[in-house]
């Protein structure tokens, strides 16, 4: 298992909270268990949250005794809950080495959606962002990433949260902080786990990989057989700018993003998401809607914009409401698919990264 895997700090124990059925199966036939133990260890995990194996109680005691001496589960530490309004929590979680990450709770009338992190900080430097102020620290680990979700269905069954206490996430997005190409062994996997029907049994269409761009790995992620949603953060029409906002456009420009998202949707059939803050003065001139609109005509593909998140420490702005009306507009008269994000989280500090810049303060 690669450190690409398991993040910087690897440990003795192998954390079952990251294996897939089949390799926590393998990992109780080596302790001399039958393969079905591992089936039921699985299904501890990730359907009924259990964080000890000594909470395993069909299995015999002394079997969860050699559990513990042999693994580890992943324990991620609810630091904070921020709740906002429309349904909307914000979680800072501690992980095992003093570091920590960001995961939001959103609730849609069609139901619970998770978006959780993929690393401790980001790498690719966006200037309106707030993920990558603190530089990067390291990647996660597949169990830490799925831990953001069990953390949440954990609340949820304790009826922390509107609706239901029986509501569960039924749809989980990798657009935290980090970003999850850059982490694709993990990002993959974590994702794998989640489907496991064993598990949480979540359907890959329900499931959305978000990427600043990286081509490379828009065009492994198309051969990977999982028909999840990519969701590509484009913020700008004309190379020029993207380059000034979005260090990451000078190795992999606008033209080759774009053929790699065109790529993706002919591989998968599945719609490619392009996401495009609305930055004031920036980016949000009619001028700018029309070259964002014949950049992606023609092809199948729909339109996300998402008026800015403001982040202390940088001076960009969200657009008033009538230029966010008139971007849309342009894009509709092309005939372009477009909706805009609905504002979650601005009470919460819900941009991605500002909830741990305040922590780590």
């Amino acid at each position: 298992m690669s450190n690409e895997e398991v993040g910087s700090r690897p440990r003795s124990k192998p954390d079952l909270k990251g294996f897939l059925p089949d390799e926590v199966a393998e990992f109780m036939v080596n302790m001399g268990e039958p393969a079905y133990r591992g089936t039921q260890v699985f299904s501890w995990i990730h359907r009924k949250g259990a964080v000890r194996f000594d909470e395993m109680t069909n299995l015999p005691i002394e079997l969860r005794r050699r559990l513990a001496d042999a693994a580890r589960l992943t324990d991620l530490e609810v630091i904070s809950r921020a709740s906002g309004t429309q349904g909307t929590v914000k979680y800072l979680l501690g992980l095992g080495d003093g570091n920590s990450v960001e995961a939001v709770r959103m609730k849609y009338a069609y139901g619970v959606s998770a978006c959780v992190s993929t690393q401790v900080g980001c790498k690719m430097g966006c200037a309106f962002c707030a993920s990558g102020m603190g530089g990067f620290t390291r990647n996660l680990s597949p169990g830490e990433i799925v831990d953001q979700v069990l953390k949440m269905n954990m609340d949820l069954s304790k009826g922390q949260g509107e609706g239901p206490r029986t509501a569960r996430v039924g749809w989980v997005v990798l657009m935290g902080t980090g970003e999850p190409l850059d982490n694709y062994s993990a990002s993959t996997k974590a994702l794998r786990i989640l489907n496991a029907k064993d598990g949480l049994n979540l359907s890959f269409r329900r499931m959305t990989v978000s990427t600043c761009g990286l081509v490379p790995g828009i065009r492994r992620l198309a051969g990977e057989g999982i028909p999840v949603t990519l969701s590509i953060s484009l913020h700008a029409p004309t190379d020029d700018l993207r380059d000034e906002i979005m260090p990451i456009n000078k190795r992999y420009p606008i033209a080759e993003v774009m053929e790699a998202a065109s790529f993706y949707a002919s591989r998968t059939g599945r719609r490619v998401t392009f996401e495009y803050a609305l930055i004031r003065d920036v980016n949000d001139s009619p001028a700018e809607a029309r070259r964002l609109s014949e950049l992606v005509s023609g092809m199948l593909a729909h339109v996300n914009l998402i008026p800015l998140n403001p982040v202390d420490g940088k001076a960009y702005e969200r657009p008033p409401r009538e230029r966010v009306m008139r971007f849309l507009a342009v894009l509709r008269q092309a005939g372009i698919p477009v909706t805009i994000r609905r504002g979650l989280g601005l009470d919460i500090d819900a941009a991605c990264g500002q909830l741990r810049r305040r922590y780590c303060r």
